[in-house]
C-alpha cells in the first residue's frame, strides 16, 4: 500500500473520529486508522457508556463546547436514525450546600442558557430517593443532559465518516518520517498528521508527552437491580455526580439492561493500555459506596466490570497544539476522563487549526502541560 492524503488521523476514539469526520466535511482527503479496532475495550472510548453533561464549575469552555457538541451527536444520530445512542436522562450533581462550586457552576450554566433546576435537600430525597446522604446535599439537576452510549456512538461517528469518503485502516502507527508513517501494510503519504491516539500518545512521542500525558487504571462495575425494580432505569433514574464525596464517586443508570454503572473519577495507578491486566480488585470498595449512596444495590449482583484508563494531562484540560519537532504533526489528547463528550467541537477545533482560522486557546497548547499534576477541570 503507498495512499497519499491529505491528513492521516491516528486514533479511532471519540476525538480521532469526529476530527476525521470535520476533516472530511472541510473536503479534505483523510485516512482514519486504530491499531486495535473502533469501539476496542483497550481505547478510552471503548465502554458501554458516558455522561453528557454541562456543568463544569467556572470553566465555561468546556460548558459551551458541551452544549455544541450534544447539538453535533444528536444531529449525527438523526442522520444515521440511531436516536437512541443519545438518552436524555438528565444528569444530577449532588453538592454540600455550602460548597463554592455551586455558585460558579450555576452562574455559567445561567449565562450559557443551560436549562436546570436546583432542588432543595428534601426536594432531592422525594425526586430521586433511590440516592441516600450521609450529609446534607442539595441537588443540581440538568433536565436536557443525559448519556451517549459511548462504544456504538464512536462507531455510528467512524461509519457515518466512512460514508462520507473517509479511509479506514486497522493499522498500527508510530511516528511520521517526513511526509509519510508506516504502517504493516507499507506506507501512507500526508500533508498533516493528526494523533489522537489517547494513552497511546506518550508511548509514540515520549521525549515530549510522558509525564505530561498520564495514563491511569479505572475500574468500573455494572450491578444488577432486583428483578421487576424500575426505580434504576432511564426513566426513573438520572446520571449522577457527586460533588461532596472526595472519591469522585458517579453513577449511571440501567441502559440497555446492562445493569447500573459506577465507579469513581479518581486518578489509579498508571497503566500501560496494551499489557497490563483488566481484572477489576475494588470491589469491596464500590460495595460499601453502595451501601451508602444506593443501598437499594449494596447487594446486588456484580452482573459486569471492565478496567479502562484515563489519559490525563496535569490539568485536566485537554492537549490539541502542533508538535514543537515536526510542523506537519498535531498532537490531540489528554480527554482526562471527561473529553469523550467533546469529541465533536475537539474535530471541529483541529479543523480550524489545521486552516488557520482560529486563534488557538492557550490553555490546550504543550506548554501549559507540566509534569506536576494539579487537576483544575472536573
Amino acid at each position: 500500500m503507498a495512499e497519499s492524503y491529505d491528513v492521516v488521523v491516528v486514533g479511532a476514539g471519540s476525538f480521532g473520529a469526529w476530527t476525521a469526520y470535520q476533516l472530511r466535511r472541510s473536503l479534505r482527503s483523510v485516512a482514519l486508522l486504530d491499531a486495535y479496532g473502533v469501539g476496542n475495550s483497550r481505547g478510552s472510548s471503548g465502554d458501554e457508556s458516558r455522561i453528557m453533561r454541562m456543568a463544569y464549575g467556572r470553566d465555561e469552555i468546556y460548558t459551551r463546547w458541551a452544549q455544541r457538541s450534544l447539538d453535533h451527536w444528536t444531529e449525527l444520530f438523526e442522520q444515521v436514525n440511531q436516536r437512541e445512542l443519545f438518552q436524555p436522562t438528565g444528569v444530577l450533581w449532588t453538592p454540600a450546600p455550602n460548597d463554592a462550586r455551586t455558585q460558579d457552576t450555576t452562574t455559567v450554566l445561567e449565562r450559557c442558557g443551560v436549562l436546570f433546576h436546583v432542588l432543595s435537600g428534601r426536594e432531592l430525597r422525594n425526586q430521586f430517593p433511590q440516592f441516600h446522604f450521609s450529609s446534607e446535599r442539595i441537588g443540581i439537576f440538568e433536565p436536557d443532559s443525559g448519556v451517549l452510549l459511548a462504544r456504538r456512538a464512536v462507531r455510528a461517528v467512524v461509519e457515518e465518516a466512512v460514508r462520507n469518503g473517509v479511509d479506514y485502516f486497522r493499522d498500527a502507527a508510530g511516528p511520521p518520517s517526513g511526509a509519510s508513517i508506516a504502517v504493516p501494510s507499507g506506507k501512507i503519504h500526508a500533508e498533516a498528521f493528526v494523533y489522537a491516539c489517547g494513552p497511546w500518545l506518550p508511548k509514540i512521542f515520549p521525549s515530549v508527552l510522558r509525564g505530561r500525558i498520564r495514563s491511569t487504571r479505572q475500574e468500573v462495575f455494572f450491578f444488577g437491580p432486583d428483578a421487576g425494580d424500575r426505580r434504576f432505569s432511564s426513566a426513573e433514574m438520572p446520571a449522577w455526580v457527586d460533588f461532596a464525596d472526595e472519591r469522585g464517586p458517579y453513577a449511571v443508570p440501567d441502559l440497555d439492561n446492562r445493569g447500573v454503572k459506577t465507579g469513581f473519577d479518581r486518578h489509579g495507578p498508571e497503566f500501560d493500555p496494551d499489557t497490563d491486566d483488566r481484572t477489576v480488585r475494588d470491589i469491596k470498595g464500590i460495595r460499601s459506596f453502595l451501601a451508602e449512596r444506593l443501598p437499594a444495590l449494596a447487594k446486588a449482583p456484580l452482573v459486569e466490570s471492565r478496567v479502562c484508563q484515563y489519559e490525563s494531562t496535569s490539568t485536566g484540560d485537554f492537549l490539541i497544539d502542533r508538535h514543537p519537532d515536526f510542523e506537519n504533526v498535531w498532537l490531540v489528547g489528554g480527554g482526562s476522563g471527561h473529553g469523550f463528550k467533546h469529541g465533536p467541537m475537539v474535530g471541529e477545533y483541529v479543523t480550524a487549526m489545521l486552516e488557520g482560522s482560529i486563534t488557538p486557546e492557550p490553555r490546550f497548547s504543550l506548554a501549559s502541560k507540566t509534569l506536576e499534576s494539579s487537576r483544575a477541570v472536573y
